[in-house]
């Protein structure tokens, strides 16, 4: 028995999120460990929940579908449990600056909601939440490293940063042990593919596999890095089995970045097919563009260990593979 799967055989863990892209291929991974899965999901529309991506273990999991801005439902689901995986969120940049609100009450203060409910029933759990790179907005320096400073440009950001510290200070003042793990382009199988808020890689792997064409807003040089979702699944149960990373905050990256043409191309190499053209940028829309990201993940290499297995072509291989294979439950 390895060392991960000895640390998380038998523990009780709770997913938030669970049903959504990250959550699923976590509880996946931790029922391959034999942790006691326990997902809540609202599976609310275009929010990236669907029941298909559990069907691995569908009968091996407690699937419990609520609200996590439900404090009844939460005072239920976090008794007895061990860890909680905290990835529960809307996730789109565009929708949360058309529904603020709604982005506010889900990102926020459901968090708020949750750690209150944990600091009353059960102190003893440890949280690892999913944050974002979002938070730092528009890149002063590169790469960016955790001490760079935040400065969101959207509602999203904003709030996700809130959500943070929320779990930040309870660590410090309620000793209720949370580590903040700060992804960047996640991308794999069970990411939500019906429509484009959700971020430009799902959406362009959608139209290069329906031979449509995708726009790429000028210049099309901004640089990026990715994350594979089981590099970024790695790093959540990593930071979760080690008692050094609590307290702290992590970014994830990747030591080769891509522009947005380099990206593209590669996909329609992968595929044998596809088109590309650069537009110019919708009226609002470049204002919560942050230009070249890729960050500096050197912390958490260093204190944990950790870093990308997965090279954007072998991971997006993998994808095409699969959204091939299971179209018709994403579509």
């Amino acid at each position: 028995m390895n060392k991960m799967k000895q640390f998380w055989y038998k523990k009780n863990v709770l997913v938030t999120g669970g049903a959504g892209f990250i959550g699923s291929n976590l509880c996946i991974e931790l029922v391959r460990l034999g942790a006691k899965v326990t997902v809540v999901d609202s599976l609310l529309p275009d929010y990236g929940g669907n029941l298909f991506n559990l069907k691995p273990v569908i009968n091996k999991i407690h699937l419990n579908i609520a609200d996590i801005r439900d404090k009844y439902s939460l005072i239920y689901l976090v008794k007895n449990k061990d860890f909680i995986f905290n990835l529960a969120g809307q996730v789109s940049h565009i929708d949360s600056m058309t529904d603020p609100v709604t982005d506010l009450e889900i990102n926020c203060t459901s968090q708020l909601v949750l750690l209150e409910t944990v600091r009353k029933i059960n102190q003893q759990v440890k949280i690892i939440y999913a944050s974002t790179r979002q938070l730092y907005g528009k890149p002063l320096f590169l790469p960016v490293s955790e001490t760079h400073p935040n400065y969101p440009v959207d509602i999203n950001g904003i709030n996700m940063l809130a959500a943070e510290q929320y779990h930040m200070l309870y660590n410090d003042i309620y000793g209720i042990k949370c580590v903040s793990i700060r992804m960047t382009n996640t991308y794999g199988p069970r990411q939500l593919m019906k429509h484009s808020r959700q971020g430009f890689v799902p959406s362009f792997i959608r139209l290069a596999l329906e031979s449509k064409e995708i726009c790429i807003y000028e210049p099309g040089t901004q640089k990026r890095d990715f994350n594979y979702v089981s590099d970024a699944v790695s790093a959540l149960l990593l930071a979760g089995s080690l008692e050094k990373s609590y307290g702290k905050i992590y970014n994830l990256g990747h030591h080769k970045y891509y522009s947005l043409i380099e990206f593209t191309e590669l996909l329609i190499k992968i595929l044998g097919k596809g088109k590309y053209r650069i537009v110019k940028w919708p009226r609002g829309r470049k204002k919560i563009d942050i230009g070249d990201y890729y960050g500096d993940y050197s912390r958490i290499k260093r204190e944990l260990g950790w870093e990308p297995k997965v090279s954007l072509e072998q991971g997006l291989r993998r994808t095409v593979a699969f959204y091939r294979k299971y179209k018709k439950y994403y579509w």
